[in-house]
């Protein structure tokens, strides 16, 4: 049995993943458990229940594998501080925290609260978009397929092209700093006031609202090249000064002023969080999100012409935005995609895992992932235990009646908060911790977000559709399983999904498919039976926190919310005056 770690740390999403035989047992988020959103410190917390979750001990580690590499790239960031010497203070801060970061004997040894002489396992340091394009490529159905990874930057990298082939990765470009399509994002979004770390998925919801009134000025602010593209210096803070994005006490990401005065010159004050939102603002998204589009569609074309390849898989953060996912099909020659689903930087500990089990020398047979659920399960005795130590009455049925009377009450729209199985890998919840609701009232998403989520109203809500009914509701029917394509609506089924069909007519679709999750999709099939409609609103069961893990945050959520009726495991939970 050879039993490999992957860590994340001292960066957002940190998280731990744990592969035995080359198969990944356990993936989890430490925001899922520490409860602090994007935590960036080290994942002690995750690293232990990974190892819980599969019965295993630290000394049955045989090897962990961080996503991090500082020996990468050594020329480039020499080469950059010997033109930017006064970049040299902020960069030497950086490399503080990933001497912080590769200790790992005495950050595990604090984990597990033992001696760090007692570890036997071999060190693993993977390029930070490595292991992106690792997390996509080894858990896709590919034997062959071009890599794409693209986000803010890690190791001096914001941007990788690689051809994926026979189990081997082979890196063809990167991009370098400061030449970053995440930081195009979020220089945008913090001038229109979401200065937030994650706040890049408002703004893509805000984009359709706006007009393409400042194309002349976003083509300024990027320039294709025959290689990729050039960010015009003038527009952004210099990289390594104030456009630090740094990690304070608590393990929180904090972002430093992108934007450089000639924003403020061409296009008046920064909005101001709160304030309200101006038609600038929303020309602003709009413009943001189609130059990136048309960036994305530049580079993937350059890795066509590169790999030959018809498929794709990606990762990364830019890997999120699923309107751009939802155009690959259309605009490049990849007629298929494969997306992993924690893309953003929480995939990188499965990512360097599953790259140190496929570099071994005796490297065990590819993975193809199904379902997301990576994360912890509970049984229904720890269920009815949590249930009755906050003195919330519930009946425990068989599945057949369980899921009639759940789809009784989404057909009478009420809201559902939906707690079953294995908790999901990814920002996205998928049917495991999901809220679940008709997505045909025209008031259904103003009351989710007066009664439950409390989200920008500009902000769409997401359909989860069954795989056999998605190409005659959707004008494309290729597969979206992780949530991370958007794709039109097909017009006579618009009126029918007012809830979920965004300003554009378009819907950020879960493909749900039986064998990924039975009792899911036949809830979707007993609710098609009453009401015709193969869809329901799927979202992430929280409330302005990160989605909840164990029953008891699911069960404190529904009480301190206005949800109607709470399904957790097998037992039926309902509010008489909701």
């Amino acid at each position: 049995m050879t039993v490999i770690l992957g860590i994340n740390s001292e960066h957002a999403g940190a998280s731990a993943a744990l592969i035995v035989d080359g198969v990944p047992v356990a993936a989890i988020a430490e925001e899922r458990l520490n409860r602090i959103k994007y935590y960036a410190g080290f994942p002690h917390l995750a690293a232990r229940r990974v190892l819980d979750m599969a019965s295993l001990s630290p000394a049955d580690i045989d090897c962990v594998a961080i996503a991090r590499d500082p020996a990468a790239n050594l020329t480039r960031k020499a080469a950059f501080l010997f033109r930017n010497p006064d970049r040299i203070p902020a960069l030497l801060q950086a490399g503080a925290g990933q001497v912080k970061q590769l200790d790992l004997r005495s950050q595990l040894s604090a984990t597990f609260d033992c001696d760090p002489a007692s570890f036997s396992f071999r060190q693993v340091n993977v390029e930070h978009h490595l292991a992106h394009i690792a997390s996509a490529y080894f858990t896709s159905p590919y034997d062959q397929a071009a890599g794409f990874s693209a986000d803010g930057s890690g190791d001096f990298v914001t941007c990788m092209l690689a051809n994926c082939r026979d189990g081997q990765i082979d890196v063809l470009q990167r991009i370098y700093v400061p030449h970053s399509l995440g930081s195009l994002y979020t220089m945008i979004c913090q001038f229109i006031g979401y200065g937030r770390y994650g706040d890049e998925g408002k703004v893509m919801g805000l984009a359709p609202y706006g007009d393409d009134a400042y194309r002349a000025h976003f083509d300024d602010m990027v320039h294709f090249t025959d290689d990729g593209f050039r960010l015009n210096s003038r527009w952004f803070q210099p990289f390594g000064a104030d456009m630090c994005i740094t990690i304070n006490e608590l393990g929180e990401m904090e972002i430093g002023r992108h934007y450089a005065d000639r924003m403020v010159a061409t296009f008046g004050a920064p909005r101001q969080p709160g304030d309200k939102i101006s038609q600038r603002d929303m020309d602003l998204a709009r413009g943001l999100q189609l130059t990136f589009e048309r960036v994305w569609m530049h580079l993937l074309q350059r890795l066509h012409k590169l790999t030959g390849s018809d498929r794709v898989v990606l990762a990364g953060g830019c890997a999120l935005n699923s309107v751009a996912n939802g155009m690959v099909s259309a605009q490049t020659p990849f007629h298929e995609t494969w997306i992993h689903p924690a893309a953003g930087d929480d995939g990188l500990s499965l990512g360097a895992a599953l790259y140190a089990a496929q570099s071994a020398p005796a490297a065990p047979p590819r993975y193809i992932m199904g379902s997301a659920g990576l994360g912890p399960e509970f049984t229904q005795a720890q269920i009815r235990r949590a249930l009755k130590e906050r003195g919330v009455k519930a009946i425990e049925l068989p599945e057949p009646e369980l899921l009639s009377r759940t789809a009784a009450a989404l057909e009478d729209g009420k809201i559902v908060g939906w707690f079953q199985g294995r908790m999901e890998w990814g920002p996205r919840a998928l049917g495991n911790r999901s809220i679940l609701a008709h997505p045909g009232l025209p008031n259904m998403k103003q009351t989710l977000n007066d009664r439950i989520k409390r989200r920008e109203w500009f902000r769409p809500f997401a359909p989860a559709v069954l795989a056999e009914a998605q190409s005659k509701i959707f004008e494309c029917g290729k597969p979206s399983p992780h949530m991370l394509h958007v794709y039109r609506i097909r017009d006579e089924w618009r009126e029918r999904l007012c809830a979920v069909a965004h300003i554009d007519q378009t819907g950020r679709l879960q493909t749900v498919i039986r064998q990924h999750n039975p009792r899911y999709h036949a809830l979707l099939r007993a609710f098609e039976a009453r009401t015709g409609l193969p869809v329901l609103v799927n979202t992430s069961f929280n409330e302005n926190e990160p989605i909840v893990c164990s029953p008891e945050e699911a069960i404190d959520c529904f009480l301190r919310t206005h949800m109607d009726l709470l399904v957790i495991g097998d037992s039926f939970c309902e509010k008489k005056n909701s």
